[in-house]
């Protein structure tokens, strides 16, 4: 759980409060203008009744590695969640953050203009003023002292990582640390995934860029291995 939380790409803004929300093993750390936890909590409740009822019926939801079948009936989070695995080549599972973070962040959206829903290192966001994420990269000598800022905009970002040095997410690659920017995070958290399975060495790093970067909505895409640093995109990075 410690190191979980290590990763966690944002301190806590003042303009904003802030809370975390734990149902089982879902741990999110919200930032909203004025305090939704109740609400978000009751989201979070239903979500996970509905991916564990989905479950409880199709195994393979859970337990592919690869896409599987389309499921008109499913509930709305799990028919995104299969469509964009789909599409990228990955299981749905490796959707799973980034989806809890985005139907939350959009069912909280009417109560508040800026938010931020941060599940497991994967955030929605939307924000009225310039923000920075941390990037959390093991023993990387970019780690913790790089970020990626991020404009004021109307419309929400969706910002994950993935990696296969840190915290509990299947990566079949060695990168420290994989982030992608997009427009949905449930997408941004596949593509994380997709593109972390090709780094396994230095000589990676641009085969994997160029996988993402053919993904349509794709913003930026950063990838760090060791010493190793990859961008794409419309990617503003700091030093921090």
């Amino acid at each position: 759980m410690y190191e979980e939380r290590i990763y966690r790409g944002f301190s806590r803004p003042s303009d904003l409060v802030c809370y975390e929300v734990r149902v089982k093993e879902t741990d999110l750390f919200c930032c909203t203008q004025g305090d939704h936890r109740g609400y978000i909590e009751e989201r979070v409740i239903a979500y996970r009744h509905q991916l564990e009822e989905y479950i409880r019926f199709r195994s393979a939801f859970l337990e592919s590695l690869d896409p599987i079948d389309p499921d008109p009936l499913a509930p709305r989070i799990v028919h995104a969640m299969i469509e964009a695995s789909r599409t990228l080549g990955v299981g749905p599972m490796a959707c799973v953050a980034g989806a809890v973070a985005e139907f939350v962040g959009r069912d909280v959206a009417p109560r508040t203009e800026e938010y931020i829903i941060e599940n497991g290192g994967d955030i929605f966001l939307r924000t009225g003023k310039e923000r920075t994420v941390l990037v959390y990269a093991k023993d990387s000598p970019y780690s913790g002292r790089l970020a990626i800022k991020l404009k004021p905009d109307d419309a929400a970002y969706g910002v994950c990582t993935s990696s296969g040095t840190v915290g509990p997410s299947l990566s079949f690659g060695k990168a420290d640390a994989v982030c992608v920017l997009a427009r949905s995070a449930l997408f941004a958290d596949g593509l994380a995934t997709r593109i972390g399975n090709v780094v396994k060495r230095p000589e990676d790093v641009q085969a994997a860029i160029d996988v993402g970067r053919g993904y349509k909505g794709v913003i930026g895409i950063l990838i760090v291995l060791g010493e190793t640093l990859g961008a794409w995109g419309d990617l503003e990075l700091m030093n921090v």
